[in-house]
């Protein structure tokens, strides 16, 4: 299981192990992990599990498709070339990512 680091908006660190196939939402949603809301349930129709990817190896991550490219327009704190939603990522390795100050 990789651990992957969650930065709060305040500067709070949490790190919490992500069992192998689940994405970062469905495990920080699950373990409460503060800043995710993840109100659809990881459907890709709400992007309030929206996250700023601090450090991650490129070839972990899976390639942006248009619809979470249209969703993150959609975030309540405005998007970064960092930005991506947690649904979307199942970690491999060790992550580190920052929650925005608000989803909603």
């Amino acid at each position: 299981m990789p651990i992957v680091t969650f930065t709060a908006d305040d500067g709070t660190d949490r790190e919490v192990d992500v069992p192998d196939g689940d994405s970062l939402m469905e495990t920080a949603v699950r373990q409460g992990v503060p800043g995710i809301v993840g109100e659809c349930g990881g459907a890709l129709a709400c992007a309030t599990c929206h996250v700023f990817v601090v450090d991650a190896d490129p070839a972990d991550l899976p390639a942006m498709d248009e619809m979470e490219d249209e969703m993150l327009w959609g975030t309540a704190v405005d998007r970064r070339d960092e930005s991506r939603l947690s649904c979307q990522l199942r970690p491999r390795r060790p992550m580190h990512v920052r929650t925005p100050e608000t989803q909603q």
